[in-house]
């Protein structure tokens, strides 16, 4: 993924609060996690045409299992999700459709947790940072150019050149906090 074309403000996909849909957004104010999800499902749609990829119908339900939660979610979880549902599905096959949906920028996949999370602006190219509530498991991804920039700048400086960031920051989302 390319920085250069990010904007310079930062975004964060507010993560929820714990055991509800019904959040704070990024400006304050409730947050319909339904249609949070029908519009990534949307969106998700409209871009893989527009690139003439193939958005399965066993690619569309992982990316709304996915979006399910802000939490990241394993591919083992979304595989028991599927189960439940009534669809047997092989690992690989779970496994084959997150490579899609990561190759088409539709989610992100967090290293450390080794799962994954729906991207709020699949559209744009972007960096992917990440904060991750210990406590709750909760993710919201910020672009900050800013520190994009500075890791692009600090790798250039050593004579490394950046293709791909992944930054992933670990502590406690402000409900957490709250509750001590």
């Amino acid at each position: 993924m390319s920085v250069a074309t990010q904007s310079s403000s930062p975004h964060v996909h507010a993560a929820p609060l714990k055991g509800g849909h019904d959040h704070p957004g990024p400006q304050g104010g409730a947050h319909d996690h339904k249609a949070c999800v029908g519009d990534a499902l949307t969106r998700a749609h409209s871009l893989c045409e527009a690139r003439g990829a193939r958005l399965t119908t066993l690619r569309a339900r992982v990316l709304e299992l996915v979006w399910s939660s802000h939490k990241p979610r394993g591919a083992y979880a979304i595989l028991e999700e599927m189960a439940v549902d009534g669809k047997r599905v092989a690992p690989l096959t779970v496994y084959r459709a997150l490579d899609f949906l990561v190759e088409q920028g539709l989610v992100h996949r967090i290293e450390s947790l080794n799962a994954y999370v729906g991207c709020p602006e699949p559209g744009q190219s972007h960096a992917g940072q990440f904060l991750v509530c210990e406590r709750c498991g909760d993710a919201a991804e910020l672009n900050d150019a800013a520190v994009a920039n500075a890791i692009t700048a600090g790798a250039a400086a050593r004579g490394f050149r950046a293709l791909r960031q992944t930054v992933e920051v670990l502590g406690l989302c402000p409900a957490c906090q709250a509750a001590g």
